[in-house]
């Protein structure tokens, strides 16, 4: 049986357009995040319909289906001041900047990134003596993100 290949910590890259005026499609990481999750949920409906006509005592059935996909973008780390203007800086204007996550390890053909305009939603900070300021942010696509395979 072969052993497992897990995709390591640079291989996974969160990156923001944050000048869409100046050259369209130069990304840049978000300088001091040491963490990065993605969170990818299906919005669900469900139905109860009759199981059986001829024999309304039977339990309903139940069918689910998908509405909506919702994916956002965690990130905790460190207040870094080379990040620190374009953040505040989108975060108050509340417009939505293009951002991709990439896989940069995918194999041909498999989802490499996954992109499109975000909002940034969540922007924290918080001090404590004898530590680096720290930063939490939630960054929320406006709608389903574009998929690009891997060459």
């Amino acid at each position: 049986m072969a052993a497992p290949v897990f995709e390591e910590f640079e291989e996974m890259v969160l990156e923001v357009e944050f000048d869409p005026d100046g050259t369209p499609g130069t990304y840049t990481k978000i300088c001091g995040l040491l963490g990065v999750q993605i969170n990818r949920s299906a919005n669900v409906d469900t139905s109860e319909t009759p199981a059986d006509c001829e024999d309304e005592s039977l339990p309903l059935d139940v069918t689910r289906s998908v509405r909506s996909i919702d994916v956002t973008v965690g990130g905790t780390g460190f207040w870094a001041r080379g990040s620190q203007g374009k953040m505040k800086t989108w975060f108050y204007s509340g417009q939505a900047l293009n951002a991709r996550v990439t896989d940069a390890a995918a194999a041909s053909g498999d989802i490499a990134t996954e992109s499109g305009p975000c909002l940034l939603t969540q922007l924290n900070n918080a001090r404590e003596k004898g530590q680096q300021v720290s930063a939490d942010i939630q960054l929320t696509f406006k709608s389903t993100p574009t998929l690009t395979a891997a060459a």
